[in-house]
């Protein structure tokens, strides 16, 4: 189950086509042995001074972010299929994602519309979900290929 929680008021969302994309894009990466659909995944939208505090706890940054990703299975390696042997392995982790940050670098940084580019955050985080980074070029090139494939599948170029 896809779970949305919307902690911020000043940037609206589409919370459902934000739901149904993220619902398509782990159909994408679902096949017969594993279906990521049936998988829970928790999404909290929130600000630049809710992220610093989970970024400065969790990574020793502190400063805000515009994507935290806590995969729940944090052993996987990139390409690597969750093994299920218990219901709560059934889980693919959290995402935090700073809506005032991806606003701002949207059209900053990436020259996209905001609706694109909070996708593209999300492909991101989904990627580190399933044990993707981008510590190296050879895991960012990886990581890249997944991402495209999933905005792909929601119909947005990278």
């Amino acid at each position: 189950m896809i779970v949305i929680k919307n902690r911020q008021r000043k940037i609206k969302v589409n919370i459902k086509d934000l739901h149904a994309k993220t619902q398509k894009m782990l159909g994408v990466l679902s096949n017969q042995d594993i279906n990521y659909q049936d998988f829970d995944l928790g999404i909290m939208l929130t600000t630049n001074k809710t992220i610093r505090k989970f970024n400065k706890q969790f990574r020793g940054k502190d400063k805000p972010t515009d994507i935290l990703s806590f995969p729940f299975h944090d052993y996987l390696k990139p390409g690597q299929k969750i093994k299920i042997k218990t219901p709560e392995d059934k889980n693919l982790g959290d995402i935090i994602i700073s809506l005032e940050f991806a606003q701002k670098d949207a059209s900053i940084t990436w020259n996209r519309k905001f609706d694109e580019h909070l996708i593209a955050l999300l492909a991101h985080g989904i990627a580190h979900l399933i044990g993707y980074d981008h510590l190296t070029d050879k895991d960012f090139n990886s990581m890249l290929k997944v991402e495209r494939t999933l905005l792909t599948s929601v119909g947005i170029k990278y």
